[in-house]
């Protein structure tokens, strides 16, 4: 099932071969000069290995390695050569010479390896894979330290966009494979870690994570059916390795910072234009000249411990690890804590019961800023660039200061004027048991869980705010009890007769949700001594929910190859979801793909340059049906209060309509790859193109007003995707000093096909109305606004183009039109790793090119319709008759010259030093005498260099989040941050 235990049938295989070579080495009689050469093996890291052949060359002389890793073998004389072998790991020959003990340090053979790929419920060979599969092993993923998942992920496997849209520590990972599939629903794949699905990886910590496998199109996600629309990432979590107990320390700190500020107006600048504007005010109590974005921003730091023990023996694997992490944010008070736990367990019961668990345990805690706001709502960054300069931090009675001309506290009073604290604490695991019986049949029976329990505290003091002493203080207090459980049983086959390899599965899954909610909130503090609700004595909100979902499901899949050429697979999963009418409950989602090894015909044999060449085909349908609970269900609201005798009574409404035709959406996706090994496979390239069709959009449509509703979730509309992906993986040198790269990019273009006439518009910039359009024939994300023509110079006002083509000062709506887009037009990463005796270099690039941004921070900063402060931009404004700029004129009150429009849409494309990491490893002669098995060191920078042509902050953001449709927006967005850190990984 994994790389370890091809590794442990191989220790046994060669242990009996090697032991035949004994007996026979007893029944010979040979009569000549020996001499006894020992030692000990071990692999790069010190550990020693068990069961390597050692062979005396071009003869059945041999022996085994102890589970010490020790051997003792006879020679005839110095000029023998012997052969040390083992599965996974490079093969050595050396030539005994005049020495009498040979220590031997042997290297992994990353090409077998990785030969094992994991797949939903199971694993398979890398040459039999037919479908879209990648695989980030630990080589990547120990490249350089990370505190998420999916930042490992990023511009590593061609065809993923990952993006964190901002740069918060608290701020989850975004992926979509192979662009987006939805408009309402969910459009994030499926994580399963261990076998059991989950849906936040934030907790996970990259130390535990063993490879990470993304299933990318249906074919290879199919066996998942309602919940692989999406694609799929399988994380498969550390075994133990050696049979010597290794105990494992990872530590690592840095600092980081915001890598790009803004040039904003100084008191005087400030003053001007608001005397400009028309406002007045006594400039003599206004003196001070802050730098807000200096007291907002500072220099963060990440520290991060991880100490692990594992291990192996004859019957048992184990893996146990602890862990924490802590990281304060580039912006003042952001930070996040995760303490980490995990057990990872197989014990081989006897020949034919195998029992297993994955068990880890998380405190997570997190202090949020808020973005992605004004600064009149409380958005720091926004605050940070729109606070006047001539006002200081405090007033002298403690409280936070304030605009002149408006009650808009500073940014401060966001940051350390209220207490956020958000906690979760979750326990995901499973247990499984193994049944091997007819020797070909496997059966496994499988329980997982992720339970998890977060609370978001949070408290308003009733003095030192303006919204706070209007509130007399403000305390809120949520609570989220979330539990999940699956329950699989699976048969499995795996069977080769002669030319034929057939593997066969099949399997019943039972999942089930429950959630849990409630929210208090209360108001009119008398003092800031008790900050939880009970010292507030008004009640203004409580509220308390509770739902469920269940799916049932069965599965079965089938692997066929012929002569190890000739390859087909095919999948089969049948749905049941309560999210849907019984009218359509159950959906089936099969796939079929195949593959041709054409290396392995003989009109290839004689060409040597070709290692491995394998096309493949696959066609599926997938489901997705992440919509939440009670879909279908007509709902009755709650609140609807009645007047009957005087007095109010609670009271209901119907509050959706009932459809119990409600459905899955369905994506049918077809793909096409090729997989090309030159030179031995030092060059391996592989290219896929692919089409995804996803029709019954889970839409939140509009019904007619006889209905008495306004909209309701229905199955229309229809999406596009469509794209070719490569991959290259090259051995550039392989010597003393050697030097691979990894170059993947990705080209896919995403269409709105079908939305049944109608068109909607998303993405509310404040003031402005909205800045994204949905509409059949274009893409999600289009930025739709006005065509910014420039500005008149004599009266300094902006104009715009009208629909017919004619200039406008004042458009009307209809003269909207498509500004720009923020898909991008491809995305790409490019990775060097150079190695030469103990010292590694790797340099890791990432960029997106072709995507657009409303950059609608500007519309806050060059706006000037009102007291904030702007940036240096605007001292190029329209001022008198005659000026030609392309800053129009200030309007206090007004928006027509800050409209949404191309003057604001900016070309975010940017290439960016993603990661540079230095190491060093420690010679083996220095570990012996300090007897530690490994010792490495090294610093590794993120975001050090970025070339971009974006003005703002930074390129790599977005407002919507995860948004499926709002995209390609930054309106204070909390940008990515610039990382040195310095860490050591030493084993004993």
């Amino acid at each position: 099932m994994t790389r370890h235990n091809t590794l442990y049938d191989s220790v046994v295989k060669r242990s009996c071969i090697s032991l035949l070579f004994l007996l026979l080495l007893l029944s010979t009689n040979i009569y000549a000069q020996t001499s006894t050469i020992s030692g000990i093996v071990t692999d790069r890291s010190g550990d020693p290995i068990p069961g390597v052949t050692i062979l005396l060359k071009n003869s059945l002389v041999g022996t085994t390695s102890d589970f010490d890793g020790h051997y003792k073998i006879e020679i005839n004389n110095s000029s023998d050569i012997l052969v040390f072998s083992y599965v996974g790991m490079v093969t050595e020959e050396v030539t005994v010479g005049a020495r009498s003990t040979i220590d031997i340090s042997l290297a992994e053979d990353m090409i077998k390896l990785e030969e094992l790929v994991v797949i939903g419920y199971g694993s398979q060979d890398k040459k039999d894979v037919t479908g879209s599969v990648s695989v980030v092993g630990s080589e990547d993923l120990e490249s350089r330290p990370n505190t998420q998942v999916g930042s490992l992920i990023q511009g590593k496997v061609a065809g993923v966009q990952v993006q964190a849209s901002s740069g918060k520590p608290s701020q989850g990972i975004s992926m979509r494979i192979r662009g987006t599939n939805s408009i309402n629903a969910g459009s994030e794949p499926l994580y399963v870690v261990d076998g059991v699905p989950t849906a936040d990886t934030r907790s996970l910590s990259p130390s535990d994570i063993e490879s990470i496998s993304v299933l990318k199109d249906a074919s290879a996600a199919a066996i998942y059916g309602a919940q692989g629309a999406n694609g799929v990432v399988l994380i498969t979590t550390k075994k133990g390795t050696s049979t010597k107990p290794t105990v494992s320390l990872d530590i690592y700190g840095g600092i980081n910072e915001v890598w790009r500020t803004q040039e904003v107006l100084n008191g005087e600048q400030y003053r001007d234009l608001m005397t400009e504007m028309g406002y007045n005010t006594d400039w003599e109590n206004y003196q001070n000249n802050t730098d807000w974005q200096n007291e907002v921003f500072q220099t963060g730091y990440t520290q991060n411990y991880q100490l692990a023990i594992s291990g192996k023996s004859d019957k048992t694997n184990y893996y146990i690890s602890g862990g924490f992490t802590g990281t304060q944010g580039a912006v003042r008070s952001s930070e996040m804590n995760r303490a980490n736990f995990k057990v990872n367990i197989d014990q081989e019961v006897n020949d034919w019961l195998k029992l297993g668990t994955r068990l880890s345990y998380v405190d997570y805690n997190d202090v949020d800023v808020k973005d992605n706001q004004a600064v009149n709502q409380g958005g720091v960054l926004l605050g940070a660039l729109t606070t006047p300069a001539v006002i200081g931090i405090y007033n002298d009675d403690g409280t936070f200061t304030s605009n002149p001309f408006q009650d808009w506290e500073n940014p401060i009073a966001s940051t350390d004027g209220s207490q956020r604290g958000f906690n979760n604490k979750r326990f995901l695991g499973n247990l499984y048991a193994e049944i091997t019986f007819l020797r070909d049949f496997k059966f496994k029976t499988n329980i997982g869980i992720d339970n998890n329990t977060d609370k978001y505290d949070y408290f308003l003091d009733p003095y030192r705010t303006s919204y706070g002493r209007a509130l007399n203080g403000q305390s809120i207090v949520s609570q989220n009890n979330n539990s999940y459980y699956i329950f699989d049983n699976t048969l499995s086959y795996d069977k080769t007769l002669g030319k034929h390899k057939i593997q066969g599965l099949v399997g019943a899954v039972v999942q089930k949700y429950h959630w849990q909610s409630s929210t208090i909130e209360r108001r009119n503090f008398a003092s800031d001594a008790i900050s939880t609700p009970n010292g507030g004595s008004e009640i203004a909100a409580a509220t308390a929910t509770e739902a469920e979902k269940a799916n049932s499901s069965f599965i079965g899949r089938v692997n066929y190859a012929f002569n190890n050429k000739y390859l087909l697979t095919a999948n089969i999963r049948m749905d049941g979801s309560s999210a849907f009418g019984p009218q359509n409950r159950w959906g089936i989602f099969p796939s079929f793909s195949a593959g041709w090894r054409i290396s392995e015909e003989a009109f290839l044999e004689s060409v040597e340059i070709i290692s491995d060449l394998k096309f493949r085909a696959g066609y599926g349908i997938v489901g997705n049906d992440n919509i939440g609970t009670y879909a279908y269900m007509g709902k009755v609201g709650s609140g609807a209060n009645y007047p009957i005798g005087g007095a109010t009574q609670p009271g209901s409404y119907p509050a959706s309509i009932e459809n119990q035709k409600l459905k899955w959406e369905e994506s049918e996706q077809t793909n096409i790859g090729l997989d090309v090994g030159l030179v031995q496979d030092r060059i391996e390239l592989t290219v896929d193109a692919y089409i995804k069709r996803t029709s019954d959009l889970l839409l939140n449509a509009p019904l007619p007003r006889s209905t008495g509703y306004d909209n309701a979730i229905q199955n229309i509309g229809a999406l596009e995707n469509k794209g070719i992906e490569f991959n290259l993986n090259t051995v550039n040198v392989d010597k003393e000093v050697r030097w691979s790269t990894n170059f993947n990019i990705s080209f896919n273009r995403n269409e709105v096909t079908n939305l049944v006439g109608q068109e909607i518009y998303t993405g509310s910039i404040a003031g402005r109305g909205e800045a994204i359009q949905i509409k059949e024939g274009q893409s999600l994300g289009v930025i739709y606004g006005y065509e910014f023509l420039g500005v008149d110079p004599q009266t300094g006002n902006a104009y715009y183009m009208g629909s017919n083509g004619e200039s406008r000062f004042s458009p009307s709506p209809d003269d909207r039109t498509i500004i720009g887009n923020a898909n991008p037009d491809f995305i790409y990463g490019f990775t060097n790793t150079l190695s030469w005796k103990g010292i590694t270099l790797n340099i890791f690039f990432q960029g997106s090119q072709g995507n657009e941004m409303l950059n609608a921070t500007r519309i806050d900063t060059e706006g000037m319709t009102d007291a904030k402060s702007q940036t240096t931009a605007v001292l190029r404004r329209w001022k008198r008759p005659g000026d030609v700029t392309d800053i129009p004129k200030s309007s206090q009150g007004n928006t027509d010259n800050s409209r949404i429009s191309t003057r604001f849409v900016e070309d975010a494309s940017y290439l960016r030093l993603k990661a540079l990491t230095i190491g060093y490893d420690l010679p083996s002669n220095l570990l012996e005498k300090i007897r530690v098995g490994s010792f490495r060191v090294y610093a590794t920078g993120e975001n050090l260099w970025t070339l971009t042509n974006y003005s703002g902050y930074d390129p790599e953001v977005n407002q919507g989040g995860n948004s499926n449709t709002v995209l390609g927006i930054d309106y204070g967005t909390y940008p990515q941050t610039r990382s040195i850190i310095f860490g050591a990984n030493i084993s004993f």
